[in-house]
């Protein structure tokens, strides 16, 4: 992922840039969350190099967000899950296509679309306030130090 360029930096978002922030993670995590699991099967939904893949994906299973599963026996043959960990990037994947289809959008339109499993109905992910619930406008939000 990214060489560690934060000494001295209290920052959370620094430290998930440190293992979410190279561009093939969250491509290969949306991959993951659109059903692909197979090593082929990632290949053939990105246009990636074999050895960068390999090397991605060891490095989401070292750092939590997948699972190497193995689906076969002889050959032994492998298969990539999201953790719980990975699962918990939905919200971040979603946001950011979200901003891509508002700020960088296609000519023919968003290429995917987020849905509730249960009804069908899009997704989007919103800012809420945890004081009065109230949804809460990208203008709306401050930022401060806590510590």
């Amino acid at each position: 992922m990214l060489k560690h360029t934060y000494e001295g930096q209290d920052c959370s978002l620094a430290r998930a840039l440190e293992v979410i922030g190279e561009r093939w993670t969250l491509l290969i995590v949306r991959s993951a969350l659109l059903g692909v699991r197979r090593f082929d099967g990632f290949l053939g939904s990105l246009d990636i190099a074999r050895n960068i893949l390999t090397n991605r994906l060891a490095r989401l299973v070292d750092a939590g967000l997948m699972e190497r599963v193995p689906y076969q026996c002889k050959p032994l043959r492998h298969e990539y899950v999201l953790t719980p960990a990975g699962h918990d990037l939905t919200r971040s994947v979603i946001a950011l296509i979200q901003w891509g289809d508002r700020n960088v959008p296609a000519r023919l339109g968003p290429p995917r679309r987020a849905e509730h499993r249960g009804c069908g109905g899009t997704v989007h992910v919103e800012l809420r306030c945890s004081c009065c619930g109230h949804e809460v406008g990208d203008g709306d939000v401050t930022m401060r130090r806590v510590r």
